[in-house]
């Protein structure tokens, strides 16, 4: 079987090999591989589109190589209807069960990882590519190829010359499930962030403080790390005129928000600060980071997948925990869970609360109260137990 190689790296590494293709003469010898570099770097004031970008290309050109064995010049639009049932059902040497990272470091050198897959799944059932993760890969497809015919490399979009792409979606009489973990699986996970913290404060005070962020401002682990156009700081906790406290952030589409911030949020930043030596409450002029690095130099933390690897180690260990006390149900889910699910856990808690609505859309930053009605799973239940004793 041939091995599946990773094309794609970080930003810096792309700059790099663009600036050494060019200068090597390596850019006309792959012509497509190099313009795929430049439009991912087109939109490198965002890392979280380069990546989102790079995971879908990375599909297609792979799949041009190894399977449809032409140039993406040549593609049709049968072709891309073919590659999108390709993304529909890939085969299983194209899949991994868990993310990996694209290189490694063997030998002091950059080798592509063997354990590196183009889809992922986690969850040990069938592969199924969800509604959106078809319309995000319309909306990538779309864009590269307008793109190559801006450079003159090709002349007709095939993505365009689809007409019915309702017709790779499936049809559905509800929205989406929201992915969240269970009450059980919630307090064990935060019972044991505090008994790491404990454990070795030195390293997981800051995981304590990042697993209650996530939890209580519904934080997206993107407005955790810096990048070009945000960079959390301590001071981004802030008081109002009335004594209430906020955390300000730059969000998905660079949108600027203000997030209530709840007592016991203000308790966990307490304990946070006091055991980095700072006071217990930030000052308007402090700027320090809000992630610090622990093990190399100074500053905040600049990789998402850094923070997922934080909040991983505590998730693989609360899964053992419950096991061990027979919750296996709850270490099931927990297992198969993203670190994106305890936004939406923590979004959903608060609706059930009693949260006015229209406050938990403000603060996760939704667009629309559409979106937030997403979470309101009321009326399901209400439609089941009034259908419970139904008679035939």
């Amino acid at each position: 079987m041939e091995q599946i190689i990773p094309l794609f790296n970080s930003v810096e590494r792309l700059e790099a090999q663009l600036k050494l293709g060019k200068e090597s003469g390596d850019y006309s010898k792959d012509l497509e591989f190099y313009m795929t570099v430049e439009f991912l770097l087109s939109y490198k004031g965002s890392k979280d589109t380069v990546a989102s970008y790079r995971r879908e290309l990375e599909k297609l050109l792979l799949w041009s190589r190894m399977i449809f064995k032409k140039p993406i010049k040549s593609i049709t639009r049968s072709d891309i209807e073919e590659f999108i049932e390709f993304c529909k059902k890939p085969p299983l040497s194209w899949i991994g069960l868990e993310v990996a990272d694209r290189f490694i470091q063997q030998n002091g050198k950059e080798i592509p990882n063997p354990k590196w897959r183009p889809f992922v799944n986690k969850t040990g059932n069938v592969y199924k590519l969800s509604d959106s993760g078809v319309r995000a890969l319309f909306a990538v497809l779309n864009s590269y190829f307008g793109f190559l015919i801006q450079q003159e490399y090709i002349f007709v979009n095939p993505v365009a010359l689809i007409r019915q792409k309702k017709r790779f979606l499936r049809t559905t009489q509800e929205l989406p499930r929201i992915r969240r973990i269970s009450n059980v699986a919630k307090e064990y996970l935060i019972a044991e962030a505090e008994r790491m913290a404990q454990e070795n404060p030195h390293i997981h005070e800051r995981t304590l403080f990042i697993i209650k962020a996530l939890l209580a401002m519904y934080l997206r682990i993107s407005e955790l790390t810096e990048n070009d156009r945000w960079q959390p700081k301590m001071n981004d906790f802030h008081k109002d005129t009335d004594g209430r406290w906020w955390f300000y952030t730059i969000g998905k589409g660079n949108k600027e928000g203000e997030i209530s911030v709840s007592d016991q949020m203000l308790d966990a930043l307490k304990r946070y600060r006091t055991h980095l030596g700072l006071s217990p409450l930030p000052s308007i002029d402090d700027d320090s980071p809000l992630i610090f690095k622990y093990r190399k130099g100074h500053g905040g933390i600049t990789s998402t997948r850094q923070i997922r690897g934080i909040v991983q180690e505590c998730f693989d260990r609360t899964v053992n925990i419950l096991l061990k006390e027979g919750k296996e149900e709850d270490a099931h889910e927990l297992r198969h869970a993203t670190v994106h699910w305890l936004r939406h856990t923590g979004i959903s808690e608060d609706i059930k609360s009693g949260r006015p609505r229209e406050h938990v859309r403000d603060d996760a930053r939704h667009s629309s109260s559409v979106i937030t009605d997403r979470y309101i799973d009321v009326s399901k239940a209400e439609r089941h137990d009034s259908a419970k004793d139904k008679k035939i």
